[in-house]
């Protein structure tokens, strides 16, 4: 399962710029189908001045492999993309469902080269872990 981010006041619409996101609505693709995981919100209130909000933001999107947003500085597309997340700017408001659909025929056809490598990344690291279990299968258990 692939988890993926967006910046929304209202868990409907990529409608946040990701340094002034009130939250990130996260979405977990898998098979064809989309299922919300979570939604992390913040105090609108520790934004101005506060020199950790790209941090706190940034670990909230844990485990993600993109974020949306209406806007990104540097610094934050730096630091997303150190932790491994794509940041994916939109020019307007578009609506989460919307991209939803987008991203599960994309990831059908290739058409998001971000999403193409990230479906590669998740489908090796099954493959591993299959293999690691059928390795402990093999050596038998010892008590």
């Amino acid at each position: 399962m692939l988890r993926i981010a967006f910046a929304s006041n209202d868990r409907c619409t990529v409608n946040q710029h990701f340094g002034a996101a009130e939250g990130f609505v996260i979405y977990g693709l898998e098979a064809g189908r989309a299922n919300l995981l979570s939604v992390a919100e913040f105090d609108v209130s520790n934004m101005d001045g506060n020199e950790d909000k790209l941090a706190t933001k940034i670990d909230a999107l844990a485990g993600c492999v993109a974020v949306y947003c209406q806007a990104i500085g540097g610094s934050a597309v730096r630091q997303l993309l150190a932790r491994g997340i794509q940041p994916v700017r939109l020019d307007e408001a578009e609506s989460i469902e919307g991209i939803l659909r987008q991203l599960d025929q994309a990831a059908s056809d290739g058409s998001i080269p971000w999403l193409t490598k990230a479906l590669r990344r998740n489908e090796a690291a099954s493959t591993a872990d299959a293999d690691r279990f059928d390795r402990m299968a093999e050596e038998g258990w010892q008590e």
